[in-house]
């Protein structure tokens, strides 16, 4: 299978599940035991503002290869009309091109890298 041919919504799809599961486990290992309060949480990290957010300061900080920005933008610059209704088109391509890489590198079996980018995101040395 070669992974530059998958399109990259499917990509997103898959890194969508996987990236929600890390900021599952992670709120979970803090010690929360309520749902209510996992939900309110987990929106800090997973909604399309705040993945979009996410993105941006990673690039600001050049921690992405060549290959991956690849990937980036190959998923920024997909031509799709449709976006929710909470959030722009930009933001929404912003969110989408990161779960993309966490969906390609999943496929790649990299699940180290998956694991520094999650770091860099739940650890808080974004904000």
């Amino acid at each position: 299978m070669n992974l530059l041919e998958i399109n990259v919504l499917v990509l997103a799809y898959l890194g969508d599940t996987i990236y929600e599961n890390y900021i599952r486990h992670h709120l979970i290992s803090l010690g929360m035991n309520h749902v209510n309060e996992l939900q309110t949480r987990s929106i800090e990290y997973v909604s399309a503002k705040r993945q979009a957010f996410f993105l941006q300061k990673l690039m600001e900080q050049d921690f992405f290869t060549e290959d991956e920005l690849s990937i980036i933008k190959r998923a920024r610059n997909y031509k799709s009309n449709s976006h929710p209704k909470n959030c722009d088109i930009v933001t929404y391509k912003h969110a989408t091109a990161l779960e993309a890489l966490i969906g390609y590198l999943d496929l790649s079996q990299n699940k180290e890298r998956i694991n520094e980018i999650m770091a860099q995101i739940l650890e808080g040395k974004l904000c």
